[in-house]
């Protein structure tokens, strides 16, 4: 990067400061005392938010990760002799550190291919058939889908049905990693309960982090059967704050008057923005349909080393070969970024 100009980001949604009603909801948080252990009233009032948001009876369990609320969610459903079917580009198998086999006492993560970063059906069922049926292997436990998915990609209502069919038939729990849940509600202009319980999803787990807060997520069980379980594996995975009310804070800020909603919405608002100024630009190629805030698009090297000597912020894997780069939206980027970004690459 060169200069001194302030960083321009596109590099990830993580890397974006906190929504000014989360942070302001943060400096109420902090005045006075409370109870510790999700016991004041802004964790306590969570499941009516979330009940009234889903429109369903349910259990929400405050955490500060998304990894925790991935692994811990998903352990609840996954025998240590289970296995756990994903996407071969989703976070769990990617980016958790083998947090998935540690919190479930070592489960296997069976990965499958699948196009525009999503699961099959057919693939799933091929998969599941395979492993199942014998002490010789692992036992199929838990299905986990993304949305919107590591390639930016969302999951149709359908979609979500038909998997969720599946896992009925053969005795599987669906779980959906929903770091970036926000983004594709808004990209489909859906109902909450539509992309999750109404659709056959048993646990959720709710991102607010990439989406405004400074640090929160939500495990939401639609099945219930093994919420009280969680509180234990919760607590044993370092995940029950004694200041709960700062995680609580946050959900809540987000939730009020739908401003989470509202703070996807200008993020997948200006990636279809950047998508759009792409398409305009020769050599550039994007890989894979912009349905959320997220776009991978194939460069010239040329193009590349501009990239690099500039103030933006993106994302290139170390050993990428092939000239593709992500680029992430998120709440607070403008239209003023989106040009500068296109400006240098054009």
């Amino acid at each position: 990067m060169q200069g001194s100009e302030a960083a321009i980001n596109f590099i990830s949604d993580n890397a974006a400061p906190v929504a000014p009603k989360i942070m302001a909801a943060l400096q109420r948080a902090n005045e006075g005392a409370a109870l510790s252990y999700g016991n004041d009233a802004l964790t306590q009032g969570l499941e009516d938010r979330f009940r009234a948001l889903f429109e369903c009876d349910l259990k929400v369990f405050p955490v500060a990760t998304g990894t925790a609320a991935n692994v811990l969610g998903i352990s609840s459903f996954t025998p240590p002799y289970g296995a756990i079917f994903c996407h071969r580009s989703a976070h769990i198998e990617n980016d958790e550190c083998g947090a998935p086999e540690f919190y479930t006492g070592g489960a296997k993560l069976v990965v499958l291919d699948g196009p525009d970063g999503k699961l099959s059906p057919d693939a799933l069922e091929e998969a599941i058939l395979q492993d199942g049926g014998s002490v010789h292997h692992v036992v199929p436990s838990v299905i986990s889908i993304t949305q919107a998915s590591e390639c930016g990609t969302v999951y149709r209502p359908g979609e979500i049905e038909d998997i969720a069919r599946l896992a009925r038939r053969h005795g599987l729990i669906l779980h959906m990693d929903g770091a970036r849940f926000g983004n594709a509600l808004e990209f489909l202009g859906s109902h909450p309960a539509d992309l999750t319980w109404r659709a056959g999803v048993d646990v959720l787990s709710f991102g607010a982090t990439k989406n405004g807060a400074m640090g929160a997520e939500a495990v939401v069980f639609f099945n219930m059967e093994k919420a009280r379980e969680f509180e234990f594996r919760r607590k044993r995975g370092g995940h029950l704050f004694s200041k709960m009310r700062y995680l609580g804070a946050q959900i809540d800020a987000s939730l009020d008057g739908d401003y989470w909603r509202e703070l996807a919405a200008g993020a997948n608002r200006q990636a279809a923005r950047l998508a759009e100024r792409l398409t305009q630009v020769s050599g550039a190629e994007i890989l894979y349909p912009v349905e959320a805030n997220m776009i991978f698009v194939k460069l010239p090297e040329a193009v590349l080393a501009r990239l690099a000597a500039s103030n933006i912020l993106y994302h290139r894997r170390a050993n990428d070969r092939d000239g593709v780069i992500r680029l992430v939206t998120s709440w607070n980027t403008t239209e003023a970024e989106v040009e500068a970004l296109v400006n240098v690459i054009a």
